[in-house]
C-alpha cells in the first residue's frame, strides 16, 4: 500500500532500518539531559541548517505537531495584535487557536485563486505577529518566497510567522524573509508523525525574551533557554529526532529537492489535464501548490476513484472540509517514489478510459 495522502504520507524506505539501529545503539533509552542528547541535537541543527539552506544564526526548536507550534505562537509571541491571513482551512484554524487565547487576533480571509498583493497590506500596529500559510494543504495552494519578502519590506517592525508543514524539506524556503517557519515531519520530510520543527530568527528571539511569557510548559523563552544547551524543556521524541538527523544525512540539498519537486509537479499537471473528468481544483499557476494536488471530478467519479485506488493499493487524500465530496488530494513529496508515481497515473488513466 503506498500513501500519496498528503500528511501522514509515505515514509522514506530506509525508516525500519534506522529505527533498528536506533534500539541498538541505545538511543530509544537516552536521557534527554545526556551527553548523547546534547551530541544528538547538535548534529541534527548542523544538518538541518546545511541541507534546508537555514541560516546558522537562526535557531531550531522542536515540538509535537504544526499544530502545538499554533498555541506556542499565540502564547509567547503574539504580543497585544496578530493579523492571520489565510484562504483555508488549516490558516482558519491558526487563527481560531490564535484567537481562543488573544483575542486581538485580526483574521483576513482571502481567495484561493488570489496571489497577495502585499502593498494593500501595511498594518498600523507594526509590533505585530503576521501569519501566513506559505502552504495551504487542504486546497494545494501556496504564498510565494518572493511574497514573503515584500510583506517583510513593508511591515519591517512585524514578526512574520510562516506555516510551512506541507512544503518545508519540499521545496525551496527563503528562510530569511520570515522570522518563525514550522512544519510536522509526516509530509516533505518522509517521517513517521509526532514530530514538528520551529526555525526562529534573531529577531524573533529577541521579542521572545522582550515578552518573557513563562506561564506555559512550552513557552518559547524556556525552549529558548534550553536550546542554547542542546536540550529541551520535557523529556521530547528522541526517536523521531533521530530519525530527523539520520533523514538528513543522506538527503540531496533542498535546492536538488526543488529541482525534482517542481518537476513532478510539471509532469503531474500535464498529465492531469489530458484526463477526461479531472482537473486541478486551483487554476491560477501563480498559486498552486508544488507540493499539494487537489484534483477536483463530480462526486461520484471522485467517492469510486478513492475506493477503487485503495484495493489497488494506493491511498489517496480526501477532499477537506467543503471540498471533501468534489475533490480528492494528491501528495507530491520526496519521498515518493518516480516508479510508484507512474503506477498510479496509469491507474487513472486505465480508471478513465472505462
Amino acid at each position: 500500500m503506498v500513501s500519496f495522502y498528503p500528511g501522514p504520507s509515505r515514509v522514506y524506505d530506509t525508516i525500519p532500518a534506522y529505527v533498528k539501529d536506533a534500539v541498538k545503539e541505545g538511543i530509544v533509552s537516552i536521557n534527554h539531559r545526556s551527553p548523547e542528547f546534547i551530541a544528538l541535537a547538535k548534529k541534527t541543527d548542523r544538518l538541518l541548517k546545511q541541507k534546508l539552506s537555514i541560516p546558522k544564526n537562526y535557531t531550531i526548536l522542536y515540538t509535537s505537531s504544526a499544530t502545538e507550534c499554533w498555541e506556542i505562537l499565540a502564547q509567547s509571541l503574539s504580543g497585544e495584535k496578530s493579523y492571520h491571513l489565510f484562504n483555508g482551512a488549516f490558516g482558519k484554524k491558526w487563527f481560531d487557536y490564535t484567537v481562543a487565547l488573544n483575542h486581538q487576533a485580526e483574521g483576513i480571509l482571502f481567495s484561493r485563486e488570489e496571489a497577495l498583493h502585499p502593498e494593500e497590506y501595511v498594518f498600523p500596529y507594526q509590533q505585530a505577529l503576521i501569519c501566513l500559510t506559505q502552504n495551504e494543504t487542504s486546497n494545494g495552494t501556496q504564498v510565494s518566497n518572493d511574497i514573503l519578502k515584500r510583506f517583510r519590506s513593508n511591515n519591517p517592525g512585524a514578526i512574520i510567522a510562516v506555516d510551512a508543514t506541507s512544503s518545508m524539506a519540499g521545496i525551496f524556503l527563503d528562510f530569511k524573509q520570515a522570522d518563525v517557519w514550522f512544519a510536522s515531519v509526516q509530509k516533505c520530510f518522509g517521517l513517521p508523525a509526532g514530530l514538528a520543527v520551529m526555525v526562529c530568527s534573531p529577531k524573533a528571539i529577541e521579542r521572545v525574551r522582550n515578552l518573557n511569557e513563562r506561564l506555559h510548559y512550552n513557552s518559547l523563552p524556556a525552549m529558548v533557554n534550553m536550546m542554547e544547551v542542546w536540550q529541551t524543556t520535557h523529556t521530547p521524541n528522541v526517536l523521531a529526532i533521530y530519525l530527523l538527523m539520520r533523514v538528513m544525512e543522506k538527503q540531496e540539498s533542498i535546492k536538488a529537492i526543488h529541482k525534482q519537486t517542481q518537476a513532478r509537479f510539471k509532469q503531474w499537471k500535464d498529465f492531469i489535464q489530458k484526463q477526461k473528468g479531472l482537473s486541478l481544483l486551483i487554476e491560477n499557476s501563480a498559486v498552486q501548490s508544488q507540493t499539494v494536488l487537489p484534483i477536483i471530478s463530480d462526486p461520484f467519479n471522485v467517492s469510486l476513484i478513492k475506493s477503487k485506488a485503495k484495493k489497488a493499493g494506493y491511498i489517496l487524500g480526501e477532499g477537506y472540509g467543503d471540498l471533501k465530496s468534489t475533490t480528492f488530494r494528491i501528495a507530491n513529496f520526496p519521498a515518493l517514489q518516480t516508479k510508484e508515481i507512474k503506477a498510479l497515473q496509469k491507474f487513472l488513466s486505465d480508471f478513465k478510459s472505462k
